[in-house]
């Protein structure tokens, strides 16, 4: 199917004679479903909707004294769209647009149509990028979708579909805020469970008129939601409502977030000392691990002094969680004990005691929303940083998900570059283990951080470094990231964390931390639990994938039993070509074939004259049979380096190639890593009984490699015909 000519996009002037405009629309005229967004290019607003009575739609805006100030309005109709489908483009649209910037929103619709219906994937969402395709041109979209994806603006909006577990979570708080016994609901969940989407979703909801909902795609829980909103809305006409982000470069992205978002204001986004000042209905907090008591807070401390005072409190004795109860009448506080990663964060015995009161209701956030591994990849590395794996469990191993431990820093920074080409969004971060010298005046143009010959430079800026223009150049830490999401995540373990191989335990080094207020922990226990989470929070960022590099040589040793490791790419030096004049053929020289195992290499008809000839390892004894040739690929890299070159001898049967290296060509075998129908695998011959009792025998060619994602290759008397071993291995040259 032609996408674009499955559809049609009409602009029209959105007046009082859009009646007459429409009589020449045969989707609105004949009653089909169709998708409109009505906009103003003076006020940069618009509406998006979906209907299968245009006529009566429209009569209903221009009545509406919002939306009746808008002018234009676009009608996508297509034959081949249902309700279902509508209802889903419709959906696309307003998630896409609340993320694209151009226009603020007139939508209030929450809990978005997430639905299945016939041809989905395989045909609306292709006709539905076409769309978008269509608008950018018309103007009325300005970003690619794939720019939009990796966007705060779309990552934080509160246009999304909630998951189940969401929904029940979002009516366990409107229960909260309408019950008298309830003042405090405490929502605890692991990083990337959608805390802050749903914290968002929230706020947007108690803000936006009640008329201005459609509760459709909450199901059979529609009038319940519908009757709980009215009694929020009731019970709080005119709330006094703050979003509270601890942490400052995370506020100011929300704070960038909330101002695109028709019905937010930057304003409502405030750091916890801004509570002190005013009483609240309800404040909801974001990150609320992050709340801080007054130990280690450097140039914070007279904020906090005066923030305390203005309440009558006790400077040292008080904390920002209590700041928060005092202040609110009710309050909803997003909470993860582990990702606490400083002295400073309030103690978790002081969460413990607020969950103990009656007047506290504790709700638990599960299912993994962000990272693509899902709940198995984080229990992976809550069972791998806390030492709790065993020998017999296996490498972590996901087809959805890009795990892998890396034994070069230089490669790690390079694949993170490479795939922030491909989708944007990777990012390099590490531990604290290095000072900060680049941010002090005249030092700029040094870097920080050094490991063997590679030098890397911290983040250039504290506030909103993920988006920052040079982050793919530099390094940020767990202040610059928590809180955000990346596609991949390059992660640096530095030289503070180390594993004791006779304790079978994660050990710090307090020497090498270089953050001052985090070495103020009270115990060399707390600080290792602080580090713990630091490393486990960054692990938690990448979407797609996470990449790992350890500086110290004992826990990458560790890490390598558990991860699957990506080896470096040695360097292959040039080989040594000798001069014609100098060739004495098998004697001080053999050939070299430069088709790295290609097809039709090893013929006997190519001529040795337009062969190159190497120096051959002193220790091998020549024949005429030996050759090289250059060996690309991982599934043999435990013997044979990708890019190594080889040296074989060649086969011609007669003798048994058990147990040994072969090179082996397959007319049925396209070999990825060769491109060709040749492979190098270690050869072992199996003698087996079929049902008749008769012996048969397989070959299996195995991999040695330290990517367990090569498997055995089978062969059975079906395949014998059609391949032959060409070469035994002897040695790398």
């Amino acid at each position: 199917m032609n996408m674009t000519d499955s559809f049609t996009i009409q602009k029209k002037e959105f007046n009082s004679n859009i009646y007459d405009q429409l009589e020449a629309n045969h989707y609105a005229k004949d009653l089909w479903p169709i998708v409109y967004i009505i906009s103003d290019n003076k006020i940069k607003e618009a509406y998006v909707g979906e209907t299968t009575d245009t006529f009566k739609r429209m009569e209903a805006h221009l009545k509406n004294n919002t939306k009746s100030k808008l002018t234009t309005i676009h009608l996508i109709g297509s034959q081949i769209f249902n309700k279902s489908a509508t209802l889903d483009i419709e959906s696309n649209l307003i998630k896409y647009m609340s993320g694209d910037g151009k226009f603020q929103l007139m939508n209030a619709t929450l809990g978005l149509a997430n639905h299945n219906y016939y041809q989905k994937d395989e045909v609306y969402w292709g006709i539905f990028k076409s769309i978008w395709d269509e608008l950018r041109s018309k103007g009325v979209a300005k970003h690619s979708l794939e720019y939009i994806n990796n966007s705060d603006l779309f990552k934080y909006s509160p246009y999304k579909s909630l998951r189940k577990e969401q929904v029940d979570a979002l009516k366990d708080m409107l229960h909260v805020l309408l019950e008298g016994n309830y003042e405090t609901a405490i929502m605890e969940g692991g990083a990337g469970t959608g805390k802050t989407i749903l914290a968002i979703f929230l706020f947007k909801l108690l803000v936006t008129d009640i008329e201005d909902f459609n509760f459709r795609e909450f199901g059979d829980k529609e009038f319940e939601f519908i009757e709980l909103v009215n009694r929020v809305k009731e019970k709080f006409p005119n709330p006094k409502i703050g979003f509270v982000v601890p942490m400052s470069s995370f506020r100011g992205t929300l704070k960038k977030v909330f101002k695109n978002i028709k019905g937010l204001k930057s304003g409502m986004v405030i750091g916890p000392a801004a509570v002190t000042r005013e009483k609240y209905d309800i404040i909801v907090v974001d990150e609320s691990h992050r709340l801080r008591k007054r130990k280690s807070i450097g140039a914070y401390i007279g904020a906090f002094n005066n923030a305390a005072k203005r309440l009558g409190l006790n400077p040292e004795e008080t904390d920002e969680l209590e700041w928060i109860t005092l202040q609110s009448k009710k309050a909803i506080l997003f909470y993860d004990k582990q990702q606490s990663i400083k002295p400073s964060d309030v103690n978790q015995e002081h969460f413990d005691e607020l969950k103990r009161q009656k007047s506290t209701t504790v709700k638990q956030l599960k299912s993994q929303f962000r990272v693509l591994g899902g709940n198995d990849y984080v229990e992976f590395i809550d069972k791998l940083l806390s030492c709790e794996l065993t020998e017999t469990d296996k490498k972590f191993n996901s087809k959805v998900y890009e795990f892998l431990l890396f034994d070069s820093v230089k490669d790690l920074v390079s694949e993170i570059k490479s795939r922030d080409n491909e989708s944007g969004l990777a990012r390099t971060v590490a531990g604290f283990s290095w000072d900060w010298i680049s941010n002090k005046d005249g030092k700029k143009h040094l870097n920080d951080i050094k490991i063997g010959d590679v030098e890397l430079k911290w983040n250039g800026v504290a506030e909103d470094w993920i988006n920052s223009e040079n982050a793919i150049n530099e390094v940020g830490c767990i202040h610059t990231t928590q809180g955000y999401d990346l596609n991949y995540a390059g992660i640096i373990f530095g030289n503070e964390i180390s594993y004791n191989k006779e304790k079978n335990e994660i050990v710090i080094i307090k020497e090498n931390y270089k953050d001052s207020t985090g070495r103020q922990a009270d115990t060399l226990e707390q600080l290792k639990e602080y580090i713990v989470n630091i490393y486990k929070t960054m692990m938690l960022r990448g979407i797609k994938g996470t990449y790992l590099y350890a500086c110290d040589a004992n826990l990458r040793e560790y890490l390598s039993r558990f991860i699957p490791t990506k080896i470096t790419e040695i360097s292959i030096s040039k080989i040594e070509i000798l001069p014609v004049n100098e060739v004495e053929p098998y004697v001080n020289a053999i050939p070299v074939y430069h088709h790295n195992v290609a097809a039709g290499a090893f013929e006997e008809s190519q001529q040795i004259a337009h062969m190159d000839w190497v120096k051959p390892p002193e220790s091998l004894q020549l024949s005429k049979e030996h050759f090289a040739c250059r060996v690309v690929g991982e599934s043999m890299n435990k013997i044979i380096p990708n890019g190594s070159y080889g040296v074989f001898k060649k086969y011609y049967g007669g003798g048994s190639c058990n147990g040994q290296i072969v090179l082996v060509e397959h007319t049925d075998l396209h070999h990825n890593n060769f491109g060709s129908n040749y492979t190098i695998k270690e050869y072992q011959s199996q003698i087996y009984q079929n049902e008749h009792g008769q012996n048969h025998e397989s070959i299996i060619l195995r991999p040695i490699s330290t990517d367990e994602n090569y498997k055995d290759i089978i062969l059975t008397d079906d395949d014998f015909s059609s391949y032959r071993v060409i070469g035994i291995f002897e040695c790398l040259l």
